[in-house]
Protein backbone atom coordinates (compact mmCIF):
# COMPACT_ATOMS: atom_id res chain seq x y z
CA UNK A 1 0.00 0.00 0.00
CA UNK A 2 1.40 3.62 -1.14
CA UNK A 3 1.83 6.17 1.03
CA UNK A 4 -0.95 8.23 -0.73
CA UNK A 5 -3.31 5.20 -0.23
CA UNK A 6 -2.46 4.50 3.38
CA UNK A 7 -3.12 8.30 4.41
CA UNK A 8 -6.17 8.55 2.54
CA UNK A 9 -7.72 5.17 4.58
CA UNK A 10 -6.59 6.25 7.83
CA UNK A 11 -8.39 9.37 7.02
CA UNK A 12 -11.44 8.08 6.23
CA UNK A 13 -11.62 5.92 9.45
CA UNK A 14 -10.74 8.61 11.27
CA UNK A 15 -13.51 11.28 9.40
CA UNK A 16 -16.31 8.55 9.53
CA UNK A 17 -15.32 8.25 13.74
CA UNK A 18 -15.82 11.96 13.97
CA UNK A 19 -19.49 11.71 12.22
CA UNK A 20 -20.39 8.79 13.86
CA UNK A 21 -19.51 10.92 16.87
CA UNK A 22 -21.92 13.62 15.85
CA UNK A 23 -24.52 11.54 15.72
CA UNK A 24 -24.16 10.00 18.73
CA UNK A 25 -24.59 13.07 20.12
CA UNK A 26 -28.07 13.28 19.46
CA UNK A 27 -28.26 16.97 18.25
CA UNK A 28 -31.07 18.80 18.41
CA UNK A 29 -32.44 19.83 14.89
CA UNK A 30 -31.92 23.55 15.56
CA UNK A 31 -28.64 22.14 16.36
CA UNK A 32 -28.30 20.76 12.98
CA UNK A 33 -29.42 23.88 11.47
CA UNK A 34 -26.78 25.90 13.56
CA UNK A 35 -24.04 23.52 11.92
CA UNK A 36 -25.84 23.53 8.36
CA UNK A 37 -26.00 27.57 8.56
CA UNK A 38 -21.92 28.07 10.00
CA UNK A 39 -20.97 25.30 7.19
CA UNK A 40 -22.60 27.10 4.84
CA UNK A 41 -20.96 30.20 6.06
CA UNK A 42 -17.58 28.87 6.03
CA UNK A 43 -17.74 28.04 2.70
CA UNK A 44 -18.99 31.17 1.55
CA UNK A 45 -16.37 32.64 3.37
CA UNK A 46 -13.38 31.01 1.31
CA UNK A 47 -15.16 31.57 -2.05
CA UNK A 48 -15.46 35.00 -1.20
CA UNK A 49 -11.86 34.82 -0.70
CA UNK A 50 -10.14 32.54 -3.41
CA UNK A 51 -8.59 34.92 -5.43
CA UNK A 52 -6.51 35.80 -2.06
CA UNK A 53 -4.19 33.10 -1.54
CA UNK A 54 -4.70 31.57 1.59
CA UNK A 55 -6.46 34.57 3.34
CA UNK A 56 -9.80 33.32 4.16
CA UNK A 57 -12.69 33.30 7.52
CA UNK A 58 -13.30 29.70 7.34
CA UNK A 59 -10.86 28.70 9.87
CA UNK A 60 -11.86 31.30 12.08
CA UNK A 61 -15.59 30.12 11.65
CA UNK A 62 -14.84 26.60 11.94
CA UNK A 63 -13.14 27.32 15.32
CA UNK A 64 -15.88 29.88 16.31
CA UNK A 65 -18.42 27.13 16.18
CA UNK A 66 -16.49 24.84 18.34
CA UNK A 67 -15.66 27.22 21.09
CA UNK A 68 -19.33 28.06 21.15
CA UNK A 69 -20.89 25.17 20.51
CA UNK A 70 -18.36 22.43 21.56
CA UNK A 71 -16.19 20.18 19.95
CA UNK A 72 -19.05 17.81 18.35
CA UNK A 73 -20.80 20.35 16.17
CA UNK A 74 -17.41 22.32 15.37
CA UNK A 75 -16.00 19.51 13.80
CA UNK A 76 -19.01 19.05 11.83
CA UNK A 77 -19.23 22.62 10.49
CA UNK A 78 -15.73 22.19 9.45
CA UNK A 79 -15.61 18.74 7.62
CA UNK A 80 -19.08 19.71 6.31
CA UNK A 81 -17.41 23.16 5.12
CA UNK A 82 -14.34 21.61 2.96
CA UNK A 83 -15.94 18.86 0.99
CA UNK A 84 -18.40 21.77 0.59
CA UNK A 85 -16.56 24.68 -1.01
CA UNK A 86 -14.67 22.18 -3.11
CA UNK A 87 -17.88 21.63 -5.14
CA UNK A 88 -16.82 24.49 -6.65
CA UNK A 89 -13.16 24.93 -6.31
CA UNK A 90 -12.99 21.21 -7.13
CA UNK A 91 -12.51 17.98 -5.63
CA UNK A 92 -9.66 15.64 -5.02
CA UNK A 93 -7.43 13.77 -2.95
CA UNK A 94 -6.86 16.73 -0.83
CA UNK A 95 -10.63 16.96 0.21
CA UNK A 96 -10.19 14.25 2.78
CA UNK A 97 -7.51 16.05 4.37
CA UNK A 98 -9.04 19.39 4.25
CA UNK A 99 -12.09 17.73 6.07
CA UNK A 100 -10.03 16.41 8.60
CA UNK A 101 -7.83 19.87 8.74
CA UNK A 102 -10.94 21.91 9.79
CA UNK A 103 -12.60 19.16 11.79
CA UNK A 104 -9.69 19.08 13.93
CA UNK A 105 -9.94 23.13 14.11
CA UNK A 106 -13.16 22.78 15.40
CA UNK A 107 -13.10 20.05 18.08
CA UNK A 108 -9.70 22.54 19.00
CA UNK A 109 -12.53 25.06 19.96
CA UNK A 110 -14.59 22.86 22.25
CA UNK A 111 -11.34 21.84 23.51
CA UNK A 112 -10.16 25.82 24.02
CA UNK A 113 -13.64 26.79 25.76
CA UNK A 114 -13.55 23.75 27.86
CA UNK A 115 -10.08 24.99 29.20
CA UNK A 116 -11.09 28.60 29.80
CA UNK A 117 -13.85 26.75 31.89
CA UNK A 118 -17.08 29.89 33.01
CA UNK A 119 -14.15 32.59 31.90
CA UNK A 120 -14.67 34.61 28.72
CA UNK A 121 -11.84 34.32 25.69
CA UNK A 122 -11.08 38.10 25.23
CA UNK A 123 -10.62 39.26 22.08
CA UNK A 124 -6.81 39.00 21.89
CA UNK A 125 -6.51 34.86 23.43
CA UNK A 126 -9.43 34.48 20.76
CA UNK A 127 -7.00 36.05 17.98
CA UNK A 128 -3.75 34.21 18.69
CA UNK A 129 -6.10 30.72 18.76
CA UNK A 130 -6.73 31.68 15.70
CA UNK A 131 -3.95 32.08 14.15
CA UNK A 132 -2.18 29.51 15.62
CA UNK A 133 -4.99 27.63 14.29
CA UNK A 134 -3.93 28.66 11.09
CA UNK A 135 -0.52 27.82 11.39
CA UNK A 136 -1.75 24.18 12.63
CA UNK A 137 -3.94 23.82 9.33
CA UNK A 138 -1.62 24.81 7.02
CA UNK A 139 1.65 22.37 8.80
CA UNK A 140 -1.36 19.50 8.64
CA UNK A 141 -1.70 20.00 4.69
CA UNK A 142 1.74 20.37 4.47
CA UNK A 143 2.01 16.57 5.84
CA UNK A 144 -0.30 15.86 2.72
CA UNK A 145 2.26 17.45 0.20
CA UNK A 146 4.72 14.70 1.99
CA UNK A 147 3.23 12.01 1.06
CA UNK A 148 3.19 12.85 -2.30
CA UNK A 149 7.00 13.44 -2.29
CA UNK A 150 9.20 11.00 -3.66
CA UNK A 151 10.61 10.61 0.12
CA UNK A 152 8.84 10.59 3.36
CA UNK A 153 11.58 12.27 5.25
CA UNK A 154 11.78 14.44 8.03
CA UNK A 155 14.38 16.72 5.37
CA UNK A 156 11.73 16.47 2.58
CA UNK A 157 8.97 17.83 5.44
CA UNK A 158 11.02 20.55 6.44
CA UNK A 159 11.80 21.48 2.49
CA UNK A 160 8.10 21.49 1.69
CA UNK A 161 6.66 23.41 4.93
CA UNK A 162 9.26 26.12 4.17
CA UNK A 163 8.55 26.24 0.81
CA UNK A 164 4.74 26.78 1.82
CA UNK A 165 5.54 29.36 5.10
CA UNK A 166 4.57 32.63 3.28
CA UNK A 167 0.79 31.27 2.48
CA UNK A 168 0.52 29.60 5.52
CA UNK A 169 2.03 32.59 7.59
CA UNK A 170 -0.51 34.83 5.11
CA UNK A 171 -3.10 32.03 6.58
CA UNK A 172 -2.27 32.99 10.21
CA UNK A 173 -2.70 36.90 9.61
CA UNK A 174 -5.93 36.71 7.74
CA UNK A 175 -7.70 34.82 10.80
CA UNK A 176 -6.11 36.75 13.50
CA UNK A 177 -7.27 39.99 11.71
CA UNK A 178 -10.72 38.31 10.67
CA UNK A 179 -10.73 37.44 14.60
CA UNK A 180 -10.20 41.20 15.86
CA UNK A 181 -13.00 42.40 14.07
CA UNK A 182 -15.95 40.05 14.39
CA UNK A 183 -14.54 37.05 16.80
CA UNK A 184 -16.05 37.84 20.48
CA UNK A 185 -19.55 39.42 19.18
CA UNK A 186 -19.91 35.89 17.02
CA UNK A 187 -19.15 33.99 19.48
CA UNK A 188 -21.88 35.45 22.36
CA UNK A 189 -24.70 35.49 19.60
CA UNK A 190 -23.84 31.45 18.59
CA UNK A 191 -23.73 31.09 22.28
CA UNK A 192 -26.54 33.04 22.78
CA UNK A 193 -28.62 31.14 20.25
CA UNK A 194 -28.01 27.73 21.68
CA UNK A 195 -28.59 28.28 25.08
CA UNK A 196 -32.62 28.76 24.09
CA UNK A 197 -32.55 25.62 22.89
CA UNK A 198 -29.98 22.61 24.32
CA UNK A 199 -31.70 19.36 24.70
CA UNK A 200 -29.97 16.45 26.25
CA UNK A 201 -31.00 12.74 26.38
CA UNK A 202 -30.51 10.43 29.52
CA UNK A 203 -30.70 7.05 30.15
CA UNK A 204 -33.43 6.43 32.93
CA UNK A 205 -32.06 4.06 35.88
CA UNK A 206 -34.93 1.49 35.80
CA UNK A 207 -37.24 -0.17 33.23
CA UNK A 208 -40.12 1.42 36.00
CA UNK A 209 -38.65 4.93 35.08
CA UNK A 210 -39.72 4.42 31.01
CA UNK A 211 -43.07 2.86 32.18
CA UNK A 212 -43.81 5.64 34.14
CA UNK A 213 -43.14 8.13 30.98
CA UNK A 214 -46.11 6.03 29.40
CA UNK A 215 -48.16 6.41 32.78
CA UNK A 216 -47.57 10.18 32.93
CA UNK A 217 -48.85 9.96 29.25
CA UNK A 218 -51.76 8.13 30.08
CA UNK A 219 -53.11 10.49 32.99
CA UNK A 220 -52.52 13.09 30.33
CA UNK A 221 -54.59 11.72 28.15
CA UNK A 222 -57.47 11.24 30.62
CA UNK A 223 -57.01 14.75 31.68
CA UNK A 224 -57.01 16.39 28.25
CA UNK A 225 -60.22 14.43 27.70
CA UNK A 226 -61.69 15.67 31.18
CA UNK A 227 -63.65 19.13 31.37
CA UNK A 228 -61.17 21.73 33.42
CA UNK A 229 -62.48 22.29 36.79
CA UNK A 230 -61.87 26.25 37.94
CA UNK A 231 -58.74 26.32 39.49
CA UNK A 232 -58.91 27.17 43.20
CA UNK A 233 -56.73 30.22 44.30
CA UNK A 234 -54.05 27.83 46.21
CA UNK A 235 -53.32 26.01 42.52
CA UNK A 236 -53.18 29.57 40.51
CA UNK A 237 -50.82 30.07 37.89
CA UNK A 238 -48.01 32.27 39.82
CA UNK A 239 -48.56 29.93 43.57
CA UNK A 240 -48.41 27.05 41.04
CA UNK A 241 -45.03 28.09 39.52
CA UNK A 242 -43.39 28.96 42.67
CA UNK A 243 -44.09 25.58 43.91
CA UNK A 244 -42.58 24.41 41.35
CA UNK A 245 -39.64 26.55 41.13
CA UNK A 246 -39.23 25.82 45.12
CA UNK A 247 -39.10 21.94 43.86
CA UNK A 248 -36.79 22.55 41.49
CA UNK A 249 -33.91 24.23 43.67
CA UNK A 250 -30.76 22.58 44.15
CA UNK A 251 -29.02 22.10 47.91
CA UNK A 252 -26.43 24.55 46.78
CA UNK A 253 -28.68 27.49 46.64
CA UNK A 254 -28.75 27.26 42.70
CA UNK A 255 -30.78 26.07 40.31
CA UNK A 256 -29.95 24.34 37.05
CA UNK A 257 -32.10 24.41 33.44
CA UNK A 258 -34.39 21.79 34.39
CA UNK A 259 -35.30 19.88 37.75
CA UNK A 260 -31.87 17.55 39.15
CA UNK A 261 -29.53 19.66 36.45
CA UNK A 262 -26.70 20.98 38.21
CA UNK A 263 -26.75 25.03 39.25
CA UNK A 264 -25.58 27.76 36.85
CA UNK A 265 -25.44 31.81 37.61
CA UNK A 266 -27.51 32.08 34.58
CA UNK A 267 -30.68 29.85 35.60
CA UNK A 268 -30.19 30.83 39.34
CA UNK A 269 -30.17 34.66 38.67
CA UNK A 270 -33.79 34.37 36.59
CA UNK A 271 -35.16 31.62 38.70
CA UNK A 272 -34.68 34.47 41.81
CA UNK A 273 -36.23 37.36 39.65
CA UNK A 274 -39.09 34.98 38.95
CA UNK A 275 -39.80 34.17 42.66
CA UNK A 276 -39.00 37.63 43.85
CA UNK A 277 -41.96 39.17 40.68
CA UNK A 278 -44.20 36.64 42.76
CA UNK A 279 -43.43 38.42 46.24
CA UNK A 280 -40.89 35.82 46.93
CA UNK A 281 -37.59 37.26 48.55
CA UNK A 282 -35.25 34.69 47.16
CA UNK A 283 -33.16 34.43 50.66
CA UNK A 284 -36.43 32.95 51.94
CA UNK A 285 -35.81 29.95 49.37
CA UNK A 286 -33.63 27.50 50.55
CA UNK A 287 -33.93 23.43 50.75
CA UNK A 288 -33.76 21.60 53.88
CA UNK A 289 -30.27 21.61 55.62
CA UNK A 290 -29.30 23.43 52.34
CA UNK A 291 -28.15 27.28 50.86
CA UNK A 292 -30.57 30.03 49.74
CA UNK A 293 -29.82 31.65 46.09
CA UNK A 294 -27.67 34.23 47.97
CA UNK A 295 -25.39 32.58 49.20
CA UNK A 296 -24.70 30.45 46.17
CA UNK A 297 -24.51 34.16 43.62
CA UNK A 298 -21.73 34.90 46.97
CA UNK A 299 -19.72 31.41 45.98
CA UNK A 300 -19.59 32.71 42.38
CA UNK A 301 -18.87 36.15 43.08
CA UNK A 302 -15.10 35.76 42.79
CA UNK A 303 -15.24 34.26 39.08
CA UNK A 304 -17.54 37.59 37.94
CA UNK A 305 -15.42 37.98 34.06
CA UNK A 306 -18.89 38.16 32.31
CA UNK A 307 -20.85 41.50 32.10
CA UNK A 308 -24.12 39.90 32.00
CA UNK A 309 -23.42 38.05 35.19
CA UNK A 310 -22.65 40.93 36.86
CA UNK A 311 -25.58 42.89 35.61
CA UNK A 312 -27.96 39.78 36.77
CA UNK A 313 -26.28 39.46 39.91
CA UNK A 314 -26.70 42.81 41.04
CA UNK A 315 -30.45 42.54 39.79
CA UNK A 316 -31.27 39.40 41.79
CA UNK A 317 -29.45 41.32 44.98
CA UNK A 318 -32.04 44.26 44.46
CA UNK A 319 -34.61 42.02 45.11
CA UNK A 320 -33.11 40.36 47.77
CA UNK A 321 -32.40 43.53 49.93
CA UNK A 322 -29.03 43.30 49.95
CA UNK A 323 -25.98 45.37 48.90
CA UNK A 324 -24.06 45.57 45.79
CA UNK A 325 -21.63 47.69 47.27
CA UNK A 326 -20.68 45.33 49.71
CA UNK A 327 -20.91 41.52 48.47
CA UNK A 328 -18.68 38.97 49.46
CA UNK A 329 -15.86 41.77 49.86
CA UNK A 330 -16.77 42.88 46.56
CA UNK A 331 -18.22 46.26 45.29
CA UNK A 332 -20.04 45.45 42.23
CA UNK A 333 -21.47 48.64 41.26
CA UNK A 334 -17.96 50.04 40.95
CA UNK A 335 -17.23 46.93 38.24
CA UNK A 336 -20.40 47.73 36.48
CA UNK A 337 -19.60 51.42 35.98
CA UNK A 338 -15.45 50.36 34.97
CA UNK A 339 -17.27 48.19 32.50
CA UNK A 340 -19.42 50.61 31.23
CA UNK A 341 -18.05 52.33 27.56
CA UNK A 342 -17.41 56.01 26.51
CA UNK A 343 -20.54 55.89 24.21
CA UNK A 344 -22.56 54.71 27.22
CA UNK A 345 -23.03 50.70 25.82
CA UNK A 346 -21.36 47.70 27.71
CA UNK A 347 -19.54 46.12 25.35
CA UNK A 348 -21.03 47.64 22.38
CA UNK A 349 -23.93 45.70 22.79
CA UNK A 350 -27.97 46.01 23.36
CA UNK A 351 -28.66 43.54 25.66
CA UNK A 352 -25.79 44.20 28.09
CA UNK A 353 -26.38 47.91 27.94
CA UNK A 354 -29.87 47.48 28.71
CA UNK A 355 -29.13 45.52 31.56
CA UNK A 356 -26.27 47.52 32.58
CA UNK A 357 -28.64 50.52 32.84
CA UNK A 358 -31.59 48.53 34.71
CA UNK A 359 -28.67 47.33 37.37
CA UNK A 360 -27.44 50.84 37.69
CA UNK A 361 -31.10 51.78 38.50
CA UNK A 362 -31.43 48.31 40.70
CA UNK A 363 -27.94 49.80 42.81
CA UNK A 364 -29.23 53.12 43.28
CA UNK A 365 -28.26 54.99 40.51
CA UNK A 366 -30.60 57.82 39.60
CA UNK A 367 -32.61 58.19 36.42
CA UNK A 368 -30.58 61.80 36.41
CA UNK A 369 -26.87 59.97 36.61
CA UNK A 370 -24.49 60.46 34.23
CA UNK A 371 -24.24 56.77 33.81
CA UNK A 372 -27.94 56.02 32.94
CA UNK A 373 -28.37 59.00 30.78
CA UNK A 374 -25.42 57.78 28.67
CA UNK A 375 -26.71 54.35 28.62
CA UNK A 376 -30.32 55.06 27.84
CA UNK A 377 -29.01 57.37 24.74
CA UNK A 378 -26.84 54.84 23.38
CA UNK A 379 -30.21 52.49 23.55
CA UNK A 380 -32.22 55.09 21.74
CA UNK A 381 -29.35 55.60 18.60
CA UNK A 382 -29.51 51.93 18.24
CA UNK A 383 -33.16 51.82 17.54
CA UNK A 384 -33.86 50.68 13.65
CA UNK A 385 -35.85 52.16 11.76
CA UNK A 386 -38.77 49.29 12.25
CA UNK A 387 -38.73 50.68 15.74
CA UNK A 388 -37.41 47.76 17.35
CA UNK A 389 -34.01 46.89 18.60
CA UNK A 390 -31.41 43.70 17.61
CA UNK A 391 -28.41 42.58 19.82
CA UNK A 392 -26.41 44.99 18.24
CA UNK A 393 -27.17 48.27 16.72
CA UNK A 394 -26.72 47.18 13.00
CA UNK A 395 -28.81 43.94 13.62
CA UNK A 396 -32.11 43.06 12.28
CA UNK A 397 -34.98 44.06 15.54
CA UNK A 398 -36.16 41.05 17.40
CA UNK A 399 -38.97 40.61 20.53
CA UNK A 400 -36.16 39.91 23.37
CA UNK A 401 -33.69 42.72 22.78
CA UNK A 402 -36.84 44.96 22.39
CA UNK A 403 -38.51 44.02 25.35
CA UNK A 404 -35.48 44.49 27.33
CA UNK A 405 -34.68 47.92 25.92
CA UNK A 406 -38.13 49.34 26.87
CA UNK A 407 -37.48 48.02 30.16
CA UNK A 408 -34.37 49.96 30.56
CA UNK A 409 -35.80 53.23 28.90
CA UNK A 410 -38.36 52.91 31.08
CA UNK A 411 -36.41 52.22 34.23
CA UNK A 412 -34.22 55.65 32.96
CA UNK A 413 -37.65 57.97 33.08
CA UNK A 414 -38.24 57.97 29.36
CA UNK A 415 -41.35 56.37 28.93
CA UNK A 416 -43.26 59.07 27.02
CA UNK A 417 -40.60 59.32 24.63
CA UNK A 418 -41.00 58.45 20.92
CA UNK A 419 -38.56 55.57 20.78
CA UNK A 420 -40.54 54.01 23.62
CA UNK A 421 -43.57 55.02 21.17
CA UNK A 422 -42.10 53.54 18.35
CA UNK A 423 -40.96 50.60 19.87
CA UNK A 424 -44.40 49.62 21.70
CA UNK A 425 -45.92 50.30 17.98
CA UNK A 426 -43.12 47.06 16.79
CA UNK A 427 -44.23 44.78 19.24
CA UNK A 428 -47.78 45.43 18.66
CA UNK A 429 -47.29 44.90 14.86
CA UNK A 430 -45.01 41.86 15.61
CA UNK A 431 -47.84 39.63 17.77
CA UNK A 432 -48.91 36.48 16.75
CA UNK A 433 -52.57 35.50 15.95
CA UNK A 434 -52.21 32.77 19.24
CA UNK A 435 -51.24 36.37 21.12
CA UNK A 436 -47.63 35.51 22.11
CA UNK A 437 -44.67 36.53 20.14
CA UNK A 438 -41.31 34.72 18.62
CA UNK A 439 -38.18 36.29 18.64
CA UNK A 440 -38.22 37.40 15.47
CA UNK A 441 -40.95 38.43 13.32
CA UNK A 442 -42.92 35.78 12.12
CA UNK A 443 -41.56 32.68 13.81
CA UNK A 444 -43.75 30.62 16.07
CA UNK A 445 -44.28 31.96 19.64
CA UNK A 446 -42.65 31.02 22.50
CA UNK A 447 -42.97 31.78 26.31
CA UNK A 448 -39.75 33.62 26.76
CA UNK A 449 -39.91 35.99 23.83
CA UNK A 450 -43.56 36.73 24.76
CA UNK A 451 -42.24 37.04 28.34
CA UNK A 452 -39.86 40.25 27.23
CA UNK A 453 -42.28 41.53 25.15
CA UNK A 454 -45.09 41.72 28.06
CA UNK A 455 -42.60 43.22 30.76
CA UNK A 456 -41.42 45.55 27.80
CA UNK A 457 -44.96 46.92 27.18
CA UNK A 458 -45.23 46.65 31.14
CA UNK A 459 -42.33 48.70 31.57
CA UNK A 460 -43.84 51.67 28.63
CA UNK A 461 -47.24 51.64 30.72
CA UNK A 462 -48.44 50.62 27.39
CA UNK A 463 -52.13 48.53 27.98
CA UNK A 464 -52.18 44.92 27.39
CA UNK A 465 -55.34 45.18 26.85
CA UNK A 466 -55.09 47.45 23.66
CA UNK A 467 -53.59 44.28 21.84
CA UNK A 468 -55.29 42.43 19.63
CA UNK A 469 -55.32 38.52 21.53
CA UNK A 470 -54.10 38.46 25.28
CA UNK A 471 -50.85 37.75 25.77
CA UNK A 472 -51.52 36.28 29.24
CA UNK A 473 -53.78 34.01 28.03
CA UNK A 474 -50.96 32.39 26.00
CA UNK A 475 -48.49 32.36 28.62
CA UNK A 476 -51.47 30.45 30.72
CA UNK A 477 -52.13 28.33 27.99
CA UNK A 478 -48.67 27.05 28.60
CA UNK A 479 -48.72 25.82 32.01
CA UNK A 480 -48.66 21.86 32.44
CA UNK A 481 -50.28 20.51 36.06
CA UNK A 482 -46.90 20.22 38.14
CA UNK A 483 -46.52 24.06 37.71
CA UNK A 484 -44.06 24.96 35.11
CA UNK A 485 -44.26 26.60 31.56
CA UNK A 486 -43.23 24.89 28.75
CA UNK A 487 -41.09 26.96 26.04
CA UNK A 488 -43.75 26.60 22.88
CA UNK A 489 -46.91 24.64 22.39
CA UNK A 490 -44.54 21.98 20.65
CA UNK A 491 -41.24 22.10 23.06
CA UNK A 492 -39.99 21.55 26.91
CA UNK A 493 -36.86 22.80 26.91
CA UNK A 494 -35.01 24.61 29.75
CA UNK A 495 -38.17 24.21 32.08
CA UNK A 496 -36.88 26.26 35.11
CA UNK A 497 -35.42 29.12 33.22
CA UNK A 498 -38.65 29.64 31.06
CA UNK A 499 -40.96 29.24 34.41
CA UNK A 500 -39.06 31.91 35.88
CA UNK A 501 -39.32 34.26 33.14
CA UNK A 502 -42.73 33.57 32.56
CA UNK A 503 -43.58 34.26 36.31
CA UNK A 504 -42.30 37.76 35.81
CA UNK A 505 -44.87 38.24 32.80
CA UNK A 506 -47.52 36.84 34.27
CA UNK A 507 -47.53 38.95 37.88
CA UNK A 508 -47.01 42.06 35.56
CA UNK A 509 -43.53 42.93 36.47
CA UNK A 510 -40.89 45.05 34.12
CA UNK A 511 -37.39 44.98 35.84
CA UNK A 512 -35.91 46.09 38.30
CA UNK A 513 -37.94 44.44 40.55
CA UNK A 514 -38.72 46.10 43.86
CA UNK A 515 -37.17 44.17 47.23
CA UNK A 516 -39.44 41.31 48.38
CA UNK A 517 -40.39 41.24 52.08
CA UNK A 518 -38.48 38.43 54.22
CA UNK A 519 -41.16 35.82 55.86
CA UNK A 520 -43.43 36.43 52.68
CA UNK A 521 -43.33 33.07 51.21
CA UNK A 522 -46.57 31.38 52.54
CA UNK A 523 -48.74 34.55 52.09
CA UNK A 524 -47.94 34.43 49.07
CA UNK A 525 -48.45 30.65 48.04
CA UNK A 526 -51.76 31.08 49.76
CA UNK A 527 -52.87 34.43 48.08
CA UNK A 528 -52.26 33.13 45.00
CA UNK A 529 -51.79 35.51 42.05
CA UNK A 530 -51.55 38.96 42.34
CA UNK A 531 -51.58 40.29 38.95
CA UNK A 532 -52.14 37.44 36.46
CA UNK A 533 -55.57 36.12 37.07
CA UNK A 534 -56.80 33.00 36.97
CA UNK A 535 -57.73 31.10 33.49
CA UNK A 536 -61.12 32.00 31.73
CA UNK A 537 -63.68 28.90 31.17
CA UNK A 538 -62.30 28.95 27.64
CA UNK A 539 -58.48 28.31 28.12
CA UNK A 540 -59.62 24.27 29.12
CA UNK A 541 -58.44 21.87 26.53
CA UNK A 542 -60.11 21.11 23.40
CA UNK A 543 -60.16 18.16 20.95
CA UNK A 544 -56.88 18.98 19.77
CA UNK A 545 -55.39 18.49 22.96
CA UNK A 546 -56.80 15.25 23.28
CA UNK A 547 -55.06 14.14 20.07
CA UNK A 548 -51.94 16.23 21.48
CA UNK A 549 -51.94 13.72 24.15
CA UNK A 550 -52.81 10.39 22.28
CA UNK A 551 -50.07 11.05 20.64
CA UNK A 552 -48.00 11.53 23.34
CA UNK A 553 -48.98 8.24 24.77
CA UNK A 554 -47.92 6.72 21.32
CA UNK A 555 -44.58 8.56 21.76
CA UNK A 556 -44.09 7.29 25.41
CA UNK A 557 -44.66 3.41 24.20
CA UNK A 558 -41.98 3.97 22.16
CA UNK A 559 -39.52 5.98 25.06
CA UNK A 560 -40.38 3.47 27.29
CA UNK A 561 -39.64 0.45 24.72
CA UNK A 562 -36.12 1.84 23.57
CA UNK A 563 -35.38 2.98 26.98
CA UNK A 564 -34.49 6.89 26.73
CA UNK A 565 -36.56 9.32 28.36
CA UNK A 566 -35.81 13.16 27.08
CA UNK A 567 -34.85 15.75 29.57
CA UNK A 568 -34.41 19.71 29.01
CA UNK A 569 -30.81 20.62 28.81
CA UNK A 570 -29.02 23.41 30.84
CA UNK A 571 -28.51 26.86 29.01
CA UNK A 572 -25.00 27.22 27.71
Amino acid sequence: MTWQLSSFVLLALALAAGFGWYERSRPPARVVGLVEVLAALAVVGRLAFAAVPNVKPTTDIVLFAGVALGSVPGFAVGAIAAIASNVFLGQGPWTVWQMAAWGGCGIAGGLLARAAGRRELGRVQLAIACGLAGLAFGAFMDVYQWTLAARQDLPTYLAISGTSLPYNFAHAVGNVVFCLLVGPVFVRSLRRYRRRFEVHWQAPATRAGATGVAAVAVIAVVAAAAPSPAPATAASPASSAVRYLERSQNRDGGFGGASGQSSSQLVTGWSALGLAAAGVNPRDVEKPRGEDVVAYLRRGSKRFVDVGELQRTILVLRTAGVSPRRFAGLDLLVRLRRAQRADGSWEGNVAFTAFGLLALRAAGEKAASIGVRRAADYLERAQASEGGWGFVPAAMSDVDDTGAALQALGAAGRRGGVPVRKGVAYLRATQAADGGWGQLAGRDSNAQSTSWAVQGMVAARASLGSLAVDPLRYLRGLQRGDGHFSYSRTSDQTPVWVTAQALAAIQRKALPIAPARRGQRAAVIAAGDVGGGAPGADDGPGPTVVVVGGLGLLMALIVAAVGWRRRDGTPA
